[in-house]
């Protein structure tokens, strides 16, 4: 029988997505929904410190966001530009996927100028294709070494928001949009679940005997790509760059040989050891692209419990978290959150499926 999108859908008041972060990180709210007896708790998200102990293990995606949102102008009409940093294709030539807004106007052959602070050209790209309907291909202009390059975005970048986060950018974001473990820059969205530990909370798990493992996936804009079949089987989600290395897998295969409970902390790290699952159904190392599309019936390999944040209806995330915690109850545990008036999405709060 074939999953149909239509069971993912829900009204969402527009007033229940988050806006801004919360004061603290680690004081948001945390639903814990019990996947074998369907209990439903509301608890403070540092109060996950109470369903793991010494040797459990929690698996941290480290990706780190970079400021991948650039306004500039286009040459000769000056009319002004959003480019949207996807990925590198080449970091010899500068060629880079990217989304333009307002599409119509860009077109191939055309340069975009992007200006510091003082109106000085500091950059300069050139569109050599079209890739989607407001997907480009653009070639930077730059002699300098990679990490100038780096830093020369980093100085015009903004904090890559969602649209859906209705203001500017500031310099909370700077800061709160990035997990505290984050490390290895390439993503252009962060792995919200892990927004709300704190280094204060990431002491005390390591002071209870709590193991962390790390993997990378860095998240482009496919994993929040709208979803247009009925048919879930039919959809084909974007590839991202993910790693496992060899003390993440020997920590988790440790963990699991030992009965301890695995946490997955968010769809993405869930997404990278589903993409790595060996023969015996342990951890192995790996690298590369996955284009994995969690959605009901999913036999799941590795963790036994996932933390994620309040998803949009009709998102492959939270069709993912359905996969895991079962569709009935999910779906449930969301009209509670609505009633309960949890927030949603990137800034919102976290439910915990154990």
């Amino acid at each position: 029988m074939r999953t149909k999108l239509s069971r993912f859908n829900f009204e969402l008041p527009s007033e229940l997505i988050a806006q801004h972060p919360n004061k603290e990180r680690d004081e948001s709210r945390l639903m814990v929904v019990h996947k074998d007896s369907g209990k439903i708790e509301h608890k403070i998200f540092k109060d996950i410190l109470e369903y793991y102990d010494e040797d459990d293990v929690f698996i941290f995606n480290n990706t780190k966001v970079f400021p991948a949102r650039l306004y500039g102008t286009k040459e000769k009409t000056g009319a002004k530009i959003e480019v949207f940093l996807l990925r590198e294709l080449n970091n010899e030539s500068r060629l880079w996927d990217v989304l333009v807004d307002p599409a119509r106007k860009i077109r191939v052959g055309n340069k975009l100028y992007f200006t510091d602070d003082d109106g000085n050209d500091v950059l300069v790209a050139e569109v050599v294709d079209n890739t989607t309907s407001r997907g480009r291909t653009i070639r930077f202009f730059f002699d300098g070494t990679d990490d100038e390059f780096k830093d020369i975005l980093k100085t015009l970048g903004n904090t890559p928001l969602p649209k859906y986060i209705d203001r500017e950018p500031n310099m909370e974001d700077l800061e709160r949009y990035q997990t505290v473990y984050a490390k290895k820059l390439g993503a252009v969205a962060a792995p919200t679940a892990g927004l709300h530990f704190s280094k204060a909370l990431m002491k005390r798990l390591e002071i209870k005997g709590i193991n962390f493992a790390e993997v990378t996936l860095h998240i482009g804009l496919g994993t929040f790509r709208s979803i247009d079949v009925e048919d879930l089987s039919k959809h084909k989600m974007d590839a991202e760059y993910f790693e496992i290395d060899d003390i993440c897998a020997g920590t988790v295969n440790k963990a699991k040989a030992a009965n301890r409970r695995v946490c997955a902390v968010g769809t993405t790290s869930m997404r990278s050891i589903e993409s790595a699952v060996s023969a015996t159904n342990n951890l192995k190392v790996a690298s590369g692209w996955t284009n994995l599309f969690i959605y009901p019936p999913h036999e799941f390999s590795i963790a036994d419990s996932m933390l994620t944040n309040f998803h949009l209806p009709k998102s492959s995330l939270v069709i993912m978290a359905s996969a895991f915690g079962g569709i009935e109850l999910i779906m449930d545990a969301y009209q509670e959150a609505i009633k309960e008036k949890y927030n949603f999405y990137s800034y919102g709060d976290a439910m915990l499926i154990i």
